[in-house]
């Protein structure tokens, strides 16, 4: 999914660097992934699956500031960051079919729309350009879906506010698919206007 710690590009010059604090952030948040998973699914300890989840946004938030405010932009930070968004998106999905808290079909919908840009990625390979830059509304469309689940999540609790909870999860989930399928058409146009307009390296003339 479009990372939305990716507003780190463009602060700062990026390096090389491996150690540094956003990907130490990073890096803890993939270490949270396989955690979520057996709160939620194998002890069903839902309250503690749900601090685990909204800790996992807030470090995604706060990578995203250290690096600016540090000066800490990395090659990796800028791969690592949204791999673990998606990660993170695409387990908790998996894991709320299985626990009847969202609709299968709906989950297909957000996995396959990543799988379908996953395909558009040799194209820019071949030419020997980096992956496209993440757009605004797909930064939107992330933050309503990583809002979304922790609310549907904390709806499945006996509180007085799990009402609300789940109405609102479920109308910020809907709206961050409509912007996530939006963002998915044109990021597919973009691939195909650099297919149609630049050549692959091998069969550029002169080459």
């Amino acid at each position: 999914m479009d990372g939305v710690g990716q507003d780190k590009p463009g602060v700062g010059q990026r390096t090389d660097r491996v150690l540094t604090v956003p990907n130490l952030l990073s890096v803890v948040r993939l270490a949270g992934v396989p955690l979520f998973l057996y709160l939620l699914l194998g002890l069903q300890a839902d309250g503690w699956a749900l601090v685990v989840l909204m800790l996992s946004g807030f470090t995604d938030w706060a990578d995203g500031k250290l690096a600016r405010l540090l000066n800490q932009t990395s090659r990796l930070g800028e791969l690592l960051d949204p791999f673990v968004d998606r990660l993170y998106v695409v387990t908790t999905l998996i894991a709320f079919v299985l626990r009847d808290i969202i609709p299968w079909w709906l989950a297909a919908i957000l996995i396959g729309r990543d799988l379908i840009l996953a395909l558009t990625l040799p194209i820019y390979r071949r030419r020997g350009l980096p992956p496209p830059e993440v757009i605004y509304l797909g930064k939107a469309a992330t933050f309503a879906l990583m809002v979304a689940l922790p609310l549907l999540l904390a709806a499945q609790g006996d509180w007085g506010f799990a009402d609300a909870a789940q109405a609102l999860g479920y109308a910020l989930l809907i709206w961050g698919t409509a912007l996530y399928v939006w963002t998915a058409g044109l990021y597919i146009a973009k691939a195909v206007g650099v297919a149609r307009d630049l050549p692959p390296i091998g069969t550029r003339g002169g080459a």
